[in-house]
């Protein structure tokens, strides 16, 4: 099997219909060209949130994913908002990698998936445990073949366990950790966080685990099993919740808009609208009592401590709204922040990704998609348009983390890499002749693929 070509077609890319080298990443006159995880290979079987998250970290520090979808996509491929025919999410969480079709069900399949494991530094999946061993593509197989391969498995419960082998999503997570029943109105239901915070967290803590593994492989040699679960990742997550429980024997309870140990700690009600406010100890809360109007209240010793503050809430609420309803929240905001203390207005999506603060950062880009020649029975599939999407937070100094690709068009890919049944790159490894695209690609594209070269 002609392995050295078959990574030679994982090097190129399918662009927008044309499969095609992918070039080197420009150099900026104010920007480095090198990424932290340059070199470093992942091959990424991860779909919907969790796992596709993690992978997208990894991808944005410059690592080359390679993402193993089924014949029928991604799940995210589907899941809306659609914009011409595109997924939102799976844009967002897909940026920077590549992908490959394979049905995993075929034998051919795993004998690739097998032998492109011996090459690669990283395997991730989330499937539900037991799927993996039953495929043939399990950690302890491809350990067997590769001992210094890094193996992620990102589930609900954990590979092993009384819960393993439950199905989980978000909001089944956020339900059974116990962030729910803290979150919401004091005399309301459990309350669902606004966003897929489960899935998110789950993905953060499986790139950390993933990366403390690679660290720990380069200097031992050995590779292993890195078992993420969101359930445990969720609970790591509640840092107040579960130190106060830990500490007191008290599970956390609803308390509403305002935090559950602090106080003045919160969102509050102003002339036109809310403010959020943060106050943690006895300067802070002397310099919001003065900005108030109110210096008494700072100098009160019986207010001198944050868990006097915090028994005492509902009267300090009273005194800060009552003196906030006489001013819009702009200048509310102006005189509390002109004190010191900090304070914000309460922003939308659309404000957050437009203020100053977000158009300075690394963390949005834009990027253009041109038309796609095996969409172009469907025009609107990936219409001409400029697009902005979200990249990495973190900014080195002497590294580049900017998004430098598009998700892969997924007409595209399964145009060029899956014909009746069987894969192209299958039929590449048994190709006679590697240095040549074989037939079943289009005359006019075979000009794109480099000649193969070894790995490393």
């Amino acid at each position: 099997m002609h392995m050295n070509f078959v990574f030679s077609l994982i090097q190129c890319e399918v662009n927008n219909g044309v499969i095609q080298r992918l070039p080197k990443e420009s150099a900026m006159s104010d920007a480095p060209t090198i990424r932290p995880l340059d070199g470093l290979r992942i091959l990424d079987f991860t779909r919907v949130l969790a796992g596709p998250f993690a992978t997208a970290l990894l991808a944005d520090l410059g690592a080359e994913v390679i993402k193993v979808e089924p014949p029928q996509g991604d799940d995210y491929r589907a899941i809306g908002p659609m914009k011409n025919g595109e997924s939102a999410l799976f844009t967002v969480m897909n940026r920077n990698k590549k992908s490959l079709v394979l049905d995993l069900k075929l034998k051919a399949s795993v004998e690739l998936i097998q032998a492109l494991a011996e090459r690669v530094d990283v395997v991730i999946e989330n499937f539900r445990p037991g799927v993996a061993e039953r495929l043939g593509i399990g950690s302890a197989t491809l350990l067997a073949r590769n001992p210094k391969l890094v193996y992620v498995s990102v589930s609900g419960f954990g590979q092993i366990g009384p819960c393993a082998s439950r199905p989980a999503y978000d909001v089944i997570v956020q339900a059974m950790s116990g962030i729910m029943e803290a979150t919401g109105d004091p005399d309301g239901p459990p309350t669902l966080v606004g966003e897929a915070i489960s899935d998110v967290v789950a993905g953060l803590f499986a790139s950390w685990a993933t990366l403390a593994a690679v660290h720990q492989t380069t200097r031992t040699g050995q590779g292993q099993h890195v078992d993420v679960a969101m359930f445990d990742t969720t609970l790591s997550f509640l840092a107040t919740s579960v130190s106060r429980y830990l500490f007191t024997g008290k599970p956390a309870m609803r308390v509403g808009n305002r935090h559950p140990l602090s106080a003045p700690f919160g969102v509050y009600r102003a002339q036109d609208g809310h403010f959020a406010l943060a106050v943690l100890n006895r300067k802070l809360f002397a310099a919001l009592a003065k900005a108030m109007g109110r210096p008494e209240l700072g100098q009160d010793d019986s207010l001198a401590t944050d868990e006097q503050r915090s028994a005492r809430e509902p009267e300090l609420r009273a005194a800060i709204e009552a003196w906030a309803a006489q001013h819009t929240v702009e200048a509310v905001v102006a005189q509390i922040e002109a004190a010191g203390v900090p304070v914000a207005p309460i922003w939308n999506i659309a404000q957050a990704l437009n203020s100053p603060r977000r158009r300075r950062a690394s963390c949005c880009s834009r990027w253009t998609m041109r038309a796609c020649p095996a969409c172009a029975c469907r025009p609107s599939r990936c219409a001409l348009a400029v697009r902005r999407r979200t990249g990495s937070p973190a900014r080195l100094r002497w590294a580049s983390t900017r998004t430098t690709s598009s998700p892969p068009c997924w007409a595209a890919a399964s145009t060029n890499w899956l014909s009746c049944g069987r894969l192209v790159f299958l039929a590449a490894t048994r190709h006679r002749h590697p240095a040549r695209p074989p037939p079943l690609l289009p005359r006019s594209q075979h000009d794109y693929f480099p000649s193969p070269r070894r790995h490393r």
